[in-house]
């Protein structure tokens, strides 16, 4: 398990005290907990609350098998109230000793039946959670042996429809948290046999209360021959039902202050990409750049001329000096014919 920051401050104080500091072992394990450039991918702490109902501890099952292997499941029941400050110090003491940084708690009971809490947390601190609702829930198990189930480590393809994710703003935190939840490890490149499994989330409101209502559903996906073009190298999907599927409703939500959002989004500048003067990229993905050069006077630009156009030039000279001899032609002729008449003689 991870020290808590209590823990490691004790450590640490230890050490500048003078005192003895601690075994290889501990301090090759605290060292794996600093923070890195790059992070590996987030785990899931998934708890129980005071009362949990067999179909939530299913529930619970399913989204480790969908998070494994970053996925963490305790077996004991929690009294956590999780939109109270204890409630929260409870959650951010466990996500912080079993080393998650996102988590959810399922319980049940008179007033909220089938209630999950689903958050994350940023510093050893609570950035936001989502209460919702499970109307309806259709697990893995339900579909039977035959439908085939994603692989461990695989990432999910995640489709959002509906408006209302791009128009509400809590609609928009709410999906940032979900593709947060289900992404899996970072990678910087995919293989086409790796996307095994699609999960699409519908919102919608309801039509009576007009709460938010999200509706999950969860496809595997199967890679086949192309029937329609039998020549083609690249594989068609099939998509089959596999779960878990469910539908939430969104009672209560706690999102993070600006501040507190800010932070977290900030990244190192070792990990900033420069920014490359006179270079973009367009929608193809290809690398578009801009040259600058001094304004250039093609007509002193001295080239090699073909014989065909010195011939072309020395004709085109020979034309305009016999243009401009008969127009002086006929402008003398002009003033001699106006002397004639004014005075009578010729000059």
């Amino acid at each position: 398990m991870a020290p808590t920051q209590e823990q490691q401050r004790a450590s640490r104080a230890k050490v500048l005290a003078g005192g003895k500091p601690a075994k290889a072992r501990i301090q090759r394990y605290l060292k794996s907990l600093e923070p890195r450039l790059r992070e590996s991918g987030k785990k899931t702490l998934l708890l129980k609350g005071i009362k949990c109902s067999q179909a939530m501890g299913n529930l619970l099952k399913d989204m480790r098998s969908m998070q494994a292997p970053n996925a963490k499941l305790l077996t004991k029941k929690n009294a956590i109230v999780p939109f109270e400050t204890e409630g929260q110090h409870s959650l951010e003491f466990l996500t912080t000793k079993n080393d998650c940084a996102l988590f959810a708690l399922a319980s049940t009971n008179k007033k909220r039946p089938n209630n999950l809490v689903v958050g994350r947390t940023f510093d050893h601190q609570v950035l936001d959670m989502v209460e919702v609702g499970i109307l309806r829930y259709k697990s893995i198990h339900d579909y039977g042996g035959s439908v085939p189930k994603k692989r461990i480590g695989s990432k999910p393809l995640m489709l959002f429809l509906g408006d209302l994710w791009q128009q509400d703003p809590n609609c928009q935190k709410m999906q940032n948290l979900l593709i947060d939840f289900y992404r899996g490890d970072v990678v910087d490149k995919l293989m086409v046999s790796g996307l095994d499994h699609v999960i699409a989330f519908v919102a919608s409101r309801h039509p009576q209360t007009e709460q938010l209502v999200v509706h999950q559903h969860t496809y595997f996906c199967k890679l086949k021959k192309d029937p329609s073009n039998p020549s083609s190298k690249t594989p068609a999907p099939f998509l089959v039902p596999c779960g878990p599927d469910m539908t939430m409703m969104i009672r209560r939500s706690q999102f993070a202050s600006p501040d507190l959002w800010k932070a977290s989004l900030k990244q190192p500048q070792a990990v900033k990409k420069k920014k490359v003067k006179n270079h973009s990229t367009n929608v193809f993905g290809e690398t578009i750049g801009r040259l600058h050069l001094e304004k250039q006077d093609v007509d002193k630009m001295g080239g090699r001329k073909a014989k065909a156009l010195r011939r072309a030039e020395k004709t085109q000279k020979l034309e305009e000096m016999e243009a401009l001899e008969n127009e002086l032609g006929k402008e003398g002729q002009e003033i001699a014919k106006e002397f004639k008449q004014t005075h009578g003689f010729e000059d």
